[in-house]
């Protein structure tokens, strides 16, 4: 994975069609994603239940872009190895699920992965810096985190600004995750997003036996974005 700070769309997949991951993951890359954002959660650190390892195992040989799994479980350390494994390329843990975060994200990158930090809507910056020269990716989640759908939290948008700032040259991707679509793609690219997560946004409309839809909506949410990104 090559650094850069263009828009890069990542649908996820907790918005497709369970029966059909394969196609459904093949579709959206066929369509234009960049990325394929994929929604770990354990039913204890947030209120719902969705894939493990041997899923993401499963999918892997379907995705050709980027493999990007956000682990929404607590404790994350012992399930590291089997998500690397599986063939995550980025494994993004989040700050409040263990007192340990920086040797978490030294264990991501031991075991292969880009390191992303997760931040709750909740959560502020200041813990941050000090491991900005541990992480790859920073995930401002805009809704809190445990279902697709919620409606975009605006609070965030200066949050991303000042830590746009606070990452200055560092080559760390800016990922926003929760309520992204055409509308509120834009306000997070100007504040210094590069990577928007969605889910319905990208979703809604297609299917894989009619997926020019995925495409439609991948290109607005992107066009949106890039009208106004931020340097």
């Amino acid at each position: 994975m090559s650094f850069d700070r263009s828009i890069k769309i990542a649908p996820s997949i907790l918005s497709a069609d369970f029966a059909n991951f394969g196609q459904e993951i093949e579709a959206i890359e066929a369509e234009g994603c960049d990325w394929v954002h994929v929604d770990v959660m354990d039913g204890h650190f947030v209120p719902n239940l969705t894939f493990g390892p041997p899923l993401v195992k499963a999918i892997r040989p379907h995705i050709k872009t980027v493999m990007d799994v956000h682990l929404m479980i607590a404790p994350v350390d012992p399930y590291i190895d089997a998500f690397a494994s599986a063939g995550a390329d980025i494994l993004t843990a989040h700050l409040e699920a263990g007192p340990h975060t920086h040797r978490t994200l030294q264990a991501i990158r031991g075991a292969g992965c880009k390191a992303g930090l997760a931040l709750n809507p909740g959560t502020g910056l200041g813990d941050v810096e000090h491991l900005l020269d541990m992480i790859d990716l920073v995930c401002v989640m805009t809704v809190n985190p445990g279902f697709g759908g919620q409606k975009f939290i605006h609070s965030q948008i200066d949050k991303v600004r000042s830590l746009r700032a606070m990452i200055g040259d560092r080559p760390i991707h800016i990922e926003i995750d929760g309520g992204i679509t055409r509308e509120t793609a834009p306000l997070m690219a100007a504040a210094g997003a590069d990577v928007l997560v969605a889910g319905s946004a990208v979703f809604t409309g297609g299917s894989v036996k009619n997926p020019a839809p995925y495409g439609a909506n991948i290109r607005a949410i992107r066009h949106a974005a890039e009208a106004v990104q931020a340097g």
